[in-house]
């Protein structure tokens, strides 16, 4: 599955610069994670790839069909969960699937043994009859997902699926995820960076419309100043050492970024003074500092994100 596009710009209003010469090129089985802080772009992006909004200019290709030229054809390739997508309060699971499928051109017959398949696969089958408005957000958000699976589309949009989800919902839905991924092209916007490193095989992130870079956790962690992160917890202690960062969290937690080298510098000094540290790999968010600046808490809405 390939998605690729070239000076890709989206303006709003004839001010509003949500996408600035966007160019990239994914090709992909499994999950293509979009994070960048709010106004970056990232709901944008998805709406025009999905052939739901049209670019101001620039090109835009998923699976080899123009986003604009080929819209009608490519929409049969595609399933989208929007991030403000809510199932209908009056119908059931069962019924939102199946009518869902139907909207998409399958029988009846086929339509309903599909929307049950899609159910349990979530372990929704115990609800397939109930009012989707006595449903919890985290099944109703599953839910949602269970329509785009349903459809077998090779190419998922998610948008932000687990907004608003406690953390064991969004584990589970992590999961269900990393199942569907095998032979589809998944992209999802989050902005939880925990989410896109372990989800993401491949992760993009966007800077005010514009690439950052793209690439695996591991491809992004070879670029960047700070590979390696120390934790110390100690409310006493002196770090001396030129080419590190050093982030004092609390008074029982400091974080000292570097390179290998740097960082095991300061382990013997550690060890002698029985102070308790770790050291790791870069995170996601780790990264995602280094790029762009700290994060900023996520989108809250729409007409942030743009």
């Amino acid at each position: 599955m390939r998605i690729a596009t070239h000076g890709l710009t989206k303006i709003y209003d004839k001010k509003y610069q949500a996408l600035d010469q966007l160019t990239f090129n994914v090709d992909l089985n499994g999950i293509f994670s979009v994070i960048g802080r709010n106004g970056a772009g990232k709901t944008t992006l998805i709406r025009i790839l999905s052939t739901e909004l049209l670019p101001t200019s620039g090109t835009a290709f998923v699976n080899n069909l123009d986003v604009v030229k080929d819209a009608t054809a490519l929409r049969n390739e595609i399933a989208v969960v929007p991030q403000e997508a809510r199932p209908l309060p009056w119908l059931t699971p069962l019924q939102t699937v199946r009518s869902y499928l139907m909207w998409r051109g399958y029988s009846y017959r086929e339509s309903k043994e599909r929307s049950k398949d899609a159910l349990r696969s979530l372990g929704l089958e115990n609800l397939e009859k109930v009012k989707n408005r006595k449903l919890s957000g985290g099944q109703k958000r599953k839910l949602m997902v269970a329509t785009v699976i349903a459809s077998e589309a090779p190419i998922i949009f998610l948008d932000e699926p687990t907004t608003g989800l406690d953390y064991v919902s969004r584990k589970e839905m992590w999961e269900i995820l990393s199942r569907l991924k095998k032979d589809r092209l998944i992209i999802l916007t989050t902005h939880y960076l925990e989410e896109a490193e372990i989800l993401g095989d491949r992760i993009m992130i966007l800077d005010k419309g514009k690439l950052a870079d793209i690439g695996s956790i591991d491809e992004l962690r070879s670029k960047i100043k700070f590979p390696y992160v120390l934790r110390i917890m100690s409310d006493n202690v002196d770090i001396n050492e030129d080419g590190v960062e050093i982030k004092r969290v609390s008074n029982r937690q400091t974080l000292v970024y570097g390179t290998a080298s740097k960082i095991y510098n300061l382990v013997p000094y550690l060890v002698t003074n029985k102070i308790k540290f770790t050291v790791e790999q870069a995170s996601l968010g780790n990264i995602f500092e280094q790029y762009v600046g700290e994060e900023d808490g996520g989108d809250k809405n729409e007409k942030e994100d743009w």
